[in-house]
């Protein structure tokens, strides 16, 4: 078993990819990988299931794991018939690493025969592992699914395989939905043409459609946005992800009933999104942002209740939030937020607090909360000593990113305020 074990390390699966993923990350990466399952309609459906074998093994569950790998070979047999064996090694190299910790050397051994002998077949220098585009794709999708921690590994894995095969339609929509994440980060990360790619090589799939109009509206092309967002929604093929992205849209450009509408729809589905509990949550946020730009910022009593009512709407979606999903660290910051509008600063800073001393959260968030919690501290506490303290530490994370430059703007307004006094 000790050279069971030497093997193993060299196999490209999910055991080996550093997926490293807390135990409070496990229910709602599991309730989202099964979403996906059943109601991404894709083509590139083998490595979810890959996935969802490694969450039931991390959870203890090795024979439910055994039975995931099994679906993921049918699948593997019926999309794949040409290349099958090629596409089976990560699923094969997840079997062996299953029966490996559930002490059944013999079926290990079996499973590391096959990757070796494909390997064989395939001409592989080494004996265990594989250099293909095929495998740095599935490498990529997997890191996809785990989190934004990983998405700059998963765009260069899915770089690499696309310096292979350019015109590959699964490399492409891989490497177009990691761009357009990480736009969302950080400017320089190009997403518009990938996008396009990705459309044009996947014309059937609505989802990458919705997220090219995310973009054109971004750039101010909203009018041709808007007609692959019509088009995705008079289409019933992944509807309950075409519902969630196309609220975006329409919460970005003021029709923030509208979102909500699309996004109860969704909810149908999958009522276990912490996701979407959360984009709900921002809907009623937008909603009271526009009550109060209309009545400049000090509503009458008739608005006034108003407010209370979006308050406490948008209050229950963040916590419902936070039930589903602990980790969304944003959600503490934004419920933090609304108790902060009606006057509950203890509850406001219970959860700012919550979110500052969180475990693993990536530098933009890690940015963007002492932003909020900033802002927080200058405009409803006024104290601008620990507004600016806040601001600063933002500043110290380096990372380039959209919240970075709010900090800027907000630390040099703060500073030339002070300076006129």
């Amino acid at each position: 078993s000790s050279h069971v074990h030497s093997v193993l390390g060299q196999l490209r699966c999910h055991f080996t990819w550093g997926l490293l993923l807390e135990d409070n990350e496990m229910p709602d990466l599991e309730s989202r990988v099964l979403e996906q399952i059943e109601f991404l309609d894709t083509k590139y459906n083998v490595g979810i299931h890959n996935l969802l074998a490694y969450v039931k093994h991390l959870k203890g569950q090795d024979e439910e794991a055994l039975q995931t790998l099994r679906e993921a070979e049918d699948l593997i047999q019926r999309e794949h018939t040409d290349q099958a064996d090629m596409r089976s090694l990560v699923t094969w190299g997840n079997y062996a690493w299953v029966y490996h910790h559930m002490g059944r050397w013999a079926e290990a051994q079996a499973y590391l025969d096959k990757v070796e002998n494909t390997c064989k077949k395939l001409a592989s220098p080494s004996r265990y592992r594989l250099e293909s585009p095929e495998m740095d794709c599935e490498e990529g999708w997997a890191l996809l699914k785990c989190g934004g921690q990983y998405y700059k590994r998963a765009k260069a894995c899915f770089e690499k395989a696309l310096a292979v095969e350019p015109e590959n339609p699964e490399f492409s929509m891989g490497f177009a939905i990691t761009a357009h994440r990480l736009s969302y980060i950080n400017e320089d990360v190009i997403s518009l043409e990938p996008l396009r790619k990705a459309v044009r090589l996947n014309p059937e799939d609505t989802y990458i459609k919705v997220l090219l109009a995310l973009k054109l509206q971004d750039i101010g092309q909203e009018a041709e946005g808007e007609h692959y967002i019509e088009e995705a929604l008079s289409n019933m093929s992944s509807q309950t992800y075409v519902f969630q992205y196309a609220s975006k849209f329409y919460r970005k450009n003021g029709c923030v009933d509208r979102a909500i509408q699309l996004l109860q729809k969704a909810l149908e589905a999958r009522p276990n999104s912490a996701y979407l509990h959360y984009q709900i949550g921002l809907c009623y946020r937008a909603k009271l942002l526009q009550v109060k730009k209309a009545t400049n910022v000090n509503p009458r009593r008739k608005e006034r209740e108003n407010v209370d009512t979006l308050v406490q709407q948008a209050i229950n979606e963040f916590q419902e939030t936070l039930r589903l999903r602990s980790t969304l660290e944003m959600a503490y910051v934004y419920l933090a937020e609304m108790y902060a509008e009606i006057g509950q600063y203890r509850e406001a800073e219970e959860n700012f607090q919550k979110a500052l001393c969180m475990d693993n959260i990536v530098d933009h968030v890690q940015q963007d909360i002492h932003y909020h919690y900033g802002r927080f501290q200058q405009f409803h506490m006024r104290s601008e000593d620990k507004a600016i303290t806040h601001y600063l530490k933002g500043l110290k994370i380096e990372e380039m990113s959209f919240a970075r430059e709010r900090l800027i703007k907000q630390q040099a307004f703060l500073l030339a305020a002070s300076k006129n006094v």
